[in-house]
């Protein structure tokens, strides 16, 4: 019997793990230049412009909106991009699977975005920049929790926990870690954000699932007009005397 670290890694998956770890090791790169003004302006742009600045998306969102979805290929360290990438190999790959790629990646991008906007809407005045997908992460622990709810998920790879009651486990610690951790540098909210966000998309409460609904609707609508007109040609063929088979 194999033993595997993670599943076989899906197409949008890959490509959003490729595009992460390229920004960071760029991000990185400028900051080792030698040339301490050419190091410092560079440097600067990425935190300044890219990352996510609720004061600035709140105050000048026609200029600044991007952030929203530019913050989620930043990451602060090598311990903070390694677990992001590694958690969305590990939840993304299989809902991709189940879901496909078009539906993972607004998924992705629906807690990522959702979590930004929960970050600025809290805290409108806030200066200090937010980066990371940790918000979209755990809007993909949420799905997966609710998709594969009796897979088992091993803690410190050790402990066995059914998928839902992970989900759970991690909401709750991040519910108290918004009260009594406020200081550490971790948005929680962001978190909270992602997992709400995925909630009312997978519940159906979102505009874009909504549209999709209608959209099915609509062209249900058109086919059975379609078949209609077919059916009465039919009739009128046949009350001419022509053959059908």
């Amino acid at each position: 019997m194999g033993f595997s670290l993670g599943p076989p890694l899906t197409r949008m998956v890959k490509w959003l793990l490729i595009i992460m770890a390229a920004v960071f090791i760029l991000t990185n790169v400028i900051g080792a230049l030698p040339s301490n003004f050419t190091r410092l302006y560079l440097q600067a742009y990425p935190e300044t412009y890219l990352s996510l600045t609720p004061v600035l998306v709140f105050h000048q969102f026609f200029f600044y909106f991007y952030q929203l979805v530019t913050y989620l290929f930043l990451h602060a360290g090598w311990f903070h991009i390694l677990f992001n990438l590694y958690a969305l190999w590990i939840f993304g790959a299989d809902l991709e699977s189940s879901w496909g790629g078009k539906k993972f990646l607004t998924y992705f991008f629906l807690t990522g975005i959702g979590a930004g906007v929960c970050c600025v809407l809290l805290d409108p005045s806030g200066t200090i920049p937010t980066v990371g997908c940790s918000g979209a992460i755990f809007g993909l622990i949420l799905a997966y929790g609710m998709l594969f709810s009796e897979r088992l998920i091993y803690l410190y790879m050790v402990i066995p926990v059914k998928a839902k009651w992970f989900a759970v486990i991690m909401g709750v610690i991040e519910f108290v870690a918004s009260y009594s951790d406020a200081g550490s540098g971790v948005s929680h909210v962001a978190h909270l954000g992602g997992m709400l966000f995925g909630y009312l998309y997978l519940r159906g409460w979102s505009l874009p699932y909504r549209w999709q609904l209608q959209y099915h609707e609509w062209r249900r609508a058109q086919l059975r007009k379609k078949f209609e007109v077919y059916m009465r040609d039919q009739e009128k063929k046949e009350k001419h005397g022509r053959w059908v088979n």
